[in-house]
């Protein structure tokens, strides 16, 4: 009764697991098939096709709200002429009483869910072997294809249940002691800029921030200078974690340009000029040390597919934990079918990076373009200025619209140093604005003091 696989060897696989599995939903029915369900048991998960037909038809029986047990399982196969397929009464009354209780109906669970997942990743794997056997095309797609598949492998582990609400507000209440004994500290990574933070009290897991503003108004420079206040040390304060950048408009070296000059504080027209004073070269060797001993990483690949992203951040966190992803920036992503309308390669985009902060548990900031109309008439940014897509607004758990905004009585020119950001949305707190001091000399946003 058992299948053999394509190497000629039997698949992982428990007779006794799969028996004791269906003999538990034959004793308690509705509540051991909840439980499968639940953790996402499917019909397929059953190598032995007696068990297989045997489950499914428990599933049908459950849907319908009928009373599960031996006898009425019998009577559905034996209308849908499955019974003597499986080996009619005989096979059923065996399996039936293959355990006395319930109790242990977790452990089958598990252990019929561990085996179907190998039996996958086989199934996967193989075909990858067989795949690079007959390879043509473009490596990259290819080798992102497969590391799609054995991810969506792995998905399949995720267990996604209700929970009692005491459990959610226990934990919740937990936040506000711990809130209370720090003052008031944050939940979440600081951005370096106060205003900005005691807005959205720190960057949160599974959070997907979004930073906005039309062409050359300081978005890259404001990510980095987030990127920086999280990967080095900041005001007298350790490194919050490790940060991965993906930099698809400039390469790593001008970034690093960037970064340096920033950190430095040295005037970039100086540095251009080579007119360094012996102070500003040992700001910037200063600066160059830290960044060696750093937690920032840089990726300059230039369009990658958001699964190509999201294959770079799983293999960077598995060696060295992220604690924050900057993708700099989104409509610079390439589409998976170049084809499709540009607004539903965004959206996916959009949706694919929305899943990597949920499947890392970190913040994912994205830097995203703001269409010209936001540029009309004197006006702040609004969320239906985002370039593209709706998608955007919809998946972002936090929308930042960064603007210049016009100096006291003209209309056309802009304060010297002064920045807004709109804090358009934001799913866990208040929205609202803030006013920041940008020093373009050295492309470094500083708190305002105005």
């Amino acid at each position: 009764m058992t299948q053999q696989s394509n190497l000629g060897r039997v698949p992982p696989h428990s007779v006794e697991a799969e028996e004791q599995l269906l003999s538990a939903c034959l004793l308690d029915g509705a509540d051991v098939i909840s439980k499968c369900i639940e953790s996402k048991v499917a019909p397929t998960d059953f190598l032995i096709p007696a068990n297989r037909v045997c489950y499914e038809k428990l599933l049908e029986i459950y849907n319908t709200a009928k009373f599960i047990d031996v006898s009425v399982l019998a009577e559905e196969l034996k209308t849908s002429k499955q019974l003597d397929e499986i080996g009619g009464y005989a096979y059923l009354t065996r399996i039936s009483g293959r355990v006395p209780t319930t109790a242990g109906v977790s452990y089958f669970i598990e252990k019929v869910r561990e085996l179907a997942l190998l039996r996958e990743m086989i199934r996967v794997c193989t075909a990858g072997v067989e795949g690079c056997y007959s390879y043509t095309g473009n490596i990259a797609e290819f080798v992102d294809k497969i590391e799609s598949d054995i991810f969506a492998v792995t998905q399949t582990r995720v267990q996604d249940g209700a929970e009692h609400a005491g459990a959610c507000v226990s934990a919740a209440v937990a936040t506000f002691k711990q809130m209370a004994k720090d003052k008031g500290a944050m939940t979440g990574l600081s951005t370096g800029l106060k205003d900005i933070d005691q807005i959205l009290w720190g960057m949160k897991g599974s959070e997907m921030i979004v930073l906005a503003g039309r062409p050359s108004c300081g978005k890259t420079s404001l990510a980095m200078n987030i990127a920086e206040a999280v990967a080095l040390p900041l005001h007298g304060r350790k490194a919050q974690g490790n940060c991965l950048v993906f930099s698809m408009e400039m390469s790593a070296v001008e970034l690093g340009k960037r970064l340096a000059s920033s950190r430095a504080r040295v005037n970039q027209k100086m540095i251009r000029a080579g007119m360094l004073s012996a102070s500003d070269l040992n700001s910037l060797e200063a600066a160059e040390k830290e960044f060696m001993a750093s937690r920032l990483y840089i990726d300059e690949a230039s369009s990658p597919t958001v699964m190509q992203i999201r294959a770079k951040a799983r293999r960077l966190h598995a060696k060295k934990p992220l604690s924050l992803i900057v993708v700099d920036y989104m409509q610079l992503i390439a589409p998976a079918n170049p084809r499709s309308p540009r607004e539903q390669q965004v959206a996916e985009a959009s949706k694919g990076l929305k899943a990597l902060a949920k499947e890392l548990n970190i913040p994912v900031m994205v830097l995203a373009q703001l269409n010209r109309d936001s540029e009309k008439g004197d006006r702040k940014p609004r969320l239906s200025d985002l370039r593209e897509s709706g998608a955007i607004e919809q998946d972002a758990d936090v929308v930042m619209m960064l603007y210049r905004p016009k100096a006291e009585g003209d209309e056309f020119q802009t304060a010297s140093n002064l920045m807004g950001l709109m804090i358009n949305k934001n799913r866990n707190g208040e929205v609202g604005d803030v006013n920041l001091a940008f020093s373009n000399t050295i492309t470094r946003f500083d708190n305002y003091c105005g």
